[in-house]
């Protein structure tokens, strides 16, 4: 996987907050099936209750030291090296699929949402949450979060150290948004209020969706392009898909309390198998249509 460095980053699709103090900043895995609050739609990763140290949810200070700033994404050379930068460019192209794809596959338009990057503790619409808590979209603020510190996680601690690991994180919090967008996640949440004993089982389905969705993505990724038509990706291989399909099984539900050294209890999943959550990436990405990918209708998972 390589990026273009002569690809330019969209305007506003990175808020880099570290060092500032608080109010801002990146979130993480998602606990238990609510996440903050019980607001936070959660992609969660090392997400299974209290696994790989999640912390829980308290302060909004940001307590990184300053200097962090994307401006040093202007430079060409430094646009492809350092990890913020390459964030970016992620994000960016996740953005530009969804602005075509939206519209096309829904009739809807796409509502542009910026990543921030934070550091240990930050402040959201959805509550205050630390890096131990993992990626996540926050449908009241319209934000994804990240510590970057998480890809380290990710790589040592969840066997998942390919490099398109990082891409696939985003794709899934930005498959939330889409769900925000359309209507879905709030859906999700009433049926949860009307059924609360298969309030996991919807859970699970709107986290597959999510999955299927950055498949979708990585469908297109290769043809993405900056605002002025440049390709923001030069080279996107198979095995880089697979390090995608790798990084899904390396994070299902049964996998994780597996790792956590408990009984799997399928009663307790809120994200899906292994098995599942590879599968719906693979749906997303051999159709490379989001239409595929309406788990909440599909017979089986």
């Amino acid at each position: 996987m390589e990026l273009n460095e002569r690809a330019d980053i969209d305007p506003g699709s990175i808020e880099d907050v570290r060092g500032s103090g608080g109010g801002g900043g990146i979130g993480g895995l998602p606990i238990g099936g609510g996440g903050l609050a019980g607001i936070v739609v959660t992609l969660a990763i090392a997400l299974i209750g209290g696994y790989f140290g999640i912390n829980t949810l308290g302060g909004g200070e940001d307590t990184a030291p300053s200097g962090n700033s994307t401006t040093q994404c202007a430079d060409e050379q430094e646009r492809t090296k350092l990890l913020e930068c390459r964030n970016g460019l992620y994000v960016t192209s996740i953005q530009r699929y969804w602005q075509q794809a939206l519209p096309e596959s829904f009739g809807e338009q796409y509502k542009a949402a910026p990543t921030r990057i934070f550091s240990n503790r930050v402040s959201t619409g959805c509550g205050a949450a630390d890096s131990g808590v993992g990626p996540f979209y926050c449908p009241a603020d319209d934000k994804v979060y990240i510590d970057l510190t998480f890809y380290q996680v990710l790589s040592k601690e969840l066997g998942a150290p390919g490099e398109f690991a990082q891409p696939y994180v985003l794709a899934h919090e930005y498959g939330h948004h889409v769900q925000d967008v359309l209507g879905t996640e709030a859906e999700m949440r009433r049926r949860q209020e009307r059924d609360p004993g298969n309030a996991n089982q919807e859970s699970v389905k709107l986290e597959l969706q999510a999955d299927c969705y950055a498949g979708a993505w990585a469908h297109s990724a290769a043809n993405t392009v900056d605002k002025d038509g440049d390709k923001i990706f030069t080279s996107l291989t198979d095995a880089d898909i697979q390090e995608g399909i790798q990084t899904a099984g390396q994070i299902g539900d049964d996998t994780l309390q597996k790792r956590g050294g408990g009984e799997i209890n399928p009663d307790g999943f809120t994200h899906g198998t292994s098995e599942q959550r590879q599968r719906w990436f693979r749906v997303g990405w051999e159709s490379g249509d989001p239409k595929k990918c309406d788990t909440f209708s599909a017979t089986s998972l």
